[in-house]
């Protein structure tokens, strides 16, 4: 075959030209920079350029500059914190507890799964929250059980479901008056998780860009389970530490609510949808019905789910009146929306006429005012200690309704009588500066919950806004009397000029 050796040189040629200019272009120029490069004297490799740089440092976090800020480090004013409970009581009652349950649930062999049956465990993180909780807030800053406790809400089966306390007193199964108000308004249950731990659900009831419309009134406003976390994490940011531990949450409503409660209502409030999503509503005497149902997709349902406080019978608390109590009605007003004198009146009735309570109030009213709750009608406090103990924040869903409203009202205890403790006053301060800047520490907080984002931006902003207007209410105070008659010790209440104070009769 002739044709193909003809061929054979021209091929070889194309090659072997290939070849030279691979090595002309290529090879070639690498080979004269590696003979170019200097060496270093008895080191038989190439010297090395300069170390690359490192790559750009990563900005250093504005949460964790702030928690380690002097003002988030500084020790008790009255020393080493007072525990609420003892640890050997509390493990006792919640052992005795855990074993009650557990023969009501009938859990036994041959019945229910013996698995299903909760454990409870020494070091559970919800116990340790409950032994954590001192006279100084409801946890120790950088405390790690309220870590594991937020993992553990978000990663652990439920046990059981059941309406909550409040609803329980509708229906007439307890008397629960002297601990909540019941309003009916709203749907919530209790999960009982799979180490015996308690968490309250709060199902969504409101989209996060959605506003309160101008025309609600506050006490007929939805209850939004993202406003709970937010709530958590500005508390935490303010180092009030007065709001139970709260995380958010996908829950499938039948495996882990309808498949087992037992309580028989609310397994009868179940229904599917036109849309075949499983969805429920409360039972109660009004505004609860098919209308104000909450639905999964098809069965799951965002929540927030919020740790329980410990047990009644181990730590009593007190629901109190709260002296700037709004009206609800739809008419008529309170005297302190129309008497700017009122907080003279209040400072002479025990216990705000002495002691903290007077601050404490003022602390809440601040955090009330930068996430918009204007429904603070009562406050819980522990009676073990006493009249200066803390006030707790509970019950923040009906915040963050408008970010484009600031209702300055909820400020009144501030205006009205012009104290607040030098450590609030502090750390608002500090919350005002660029670079730990309010809206900036809390957007990276919310980050760390598993349904962020949880808060819209406007939302942040505004709370810069309304740290902004605190602040100013706080200069004019000072302007008004002084300096050493606002900003007062956290254990000593300030007293304003005897001239400005009014008794009961006048």
């Amino acid at each position: 075959m002739p044709g193909p050796r003809r061929d054979r040189p021209a091929l070889l040629l194309l090659l072997g030209a290939l070849l030279a200019a691979d090595l002309y272009f290529h090879l070639w120029p690498r080979a004269r920079r590696e003979l170019a490069a200097p060496r270093a004297p008895g080191c038989p490799c190439r010297r090395r350029g300069p170390p690359a740089p490192p790559p750009r440092a990563r900005a250093a976090s504005a949460l964790r500059r702030l928690f380690a800020h002097p003002l988030y480090r500084a020790p008790a004013p009255r020393g080493p914190a007072e525990p609420l409970l003892g640890a050997r009581e509390a493990l006792r009652y919640y052992r005795r507890k855990a074993a009650r349950w557990s023969r009501r649930r009938g859990l036994r062999r041959g019945g229910l799964n013996v698995t299903a049956a909760p454990q409870l465990r020494p070091d559970a993180s919800w116990l340790q929250f409950h032994l954590g909780i001192s006279r100084d807030g409801l946890y120790p800053r950088g405390s790690p059980a309220v870590g594991r406790l937020l993992r553990d809400m978000q990663a652990l089966s439920t046990v059981s479901a059941d309406y909550s306390q409040d609803e329980k007193a509708l229906l007439g199964a307890c008397d629960c008056a002297q601990i909540v108000k019941p309003s009916g308004v709203h749907l919530k249950l209790v999960l009982r998780l799979q180490d015996f731990g308690k968490a309250m659900f709060k199902p969504m009831r409101q989209k996060r860009e959605e506003e309160t419309p101008e025309d609600f009134f506050y006490f007929v406003d939805f209850q939004r389970h993202n406003a709970e976390i937010a709530a958590f994490h500005l508390d935490r940011i303010l180092d009030f530490r007065r709001v139970p531990p709260t995380v958010g949450r996908l829950i499938n409503v039948t495996k882990e609510i309808l498949e087992v409660t037992r309580n028989e209502i609310l397994q009868s409030v179940f229904f599917v949808s036109p849309a075949s999503n499983v969805c429920f509503f409360a039972k109660c005497p009004y505004m609860c019905k098919t209308e104000y149902a909450v639905c999964g997709n098809p069965h799951l349902l965002e929540g927030s789910l919020s740790a329980f406080l410990p047990s009644l019978n181990l730590a009593p608390r007190l629901s109190i009146p709260n002296p700037w109590i709004r009206s609800y009605s739809f008419d008529g007003k309170e005297e302190w929306e129309v008497n700017p004198l009122y907080c003279n009146t209040v400072r002479e009735i025990y216990p705000y006429s002495n002691g903290n309570r007077l601050l404490n109030i003022v602390d809440m009213a601040i955090f009330d005012f930068l996430i918009g709750n204007m429904d603070r009608h009562h406050y819980e406090m522990f009676t073990k200690f006493g009249d200066d103990g803390f006030l707790l924040h509970l019950d923040n869903a009906r915040g963050f309704g408008r970010h484009s409203h600031d209702e300055t009202s909820i400020l009144a205890p501030l205006s009205q009588c012009c104290v607040i403790k030098r450590m609030t006053l502090l750390r608002l301060q500090l919350l005002a500066q660029p670079e730990y800047r309010l809206s900036d520490v809390m957007r990276e907080s919310l980050l760390q919950d598993r349904l962020a984002p949880i808060l819209t931006e406007p939302h942040l902003l505004a709370l810069d806004r309304r740290l902004q207007l605190i602040l100013k209410a706080v200069r004019k105070c000072i302007d008004t009397y002084g300096e050493s008659k606002v900003v007062a010790n956290d254990t000593v209440q300030p007293m304003v000029p005897t001239s400005d104070r009014v008794k009961l009769t006048s």
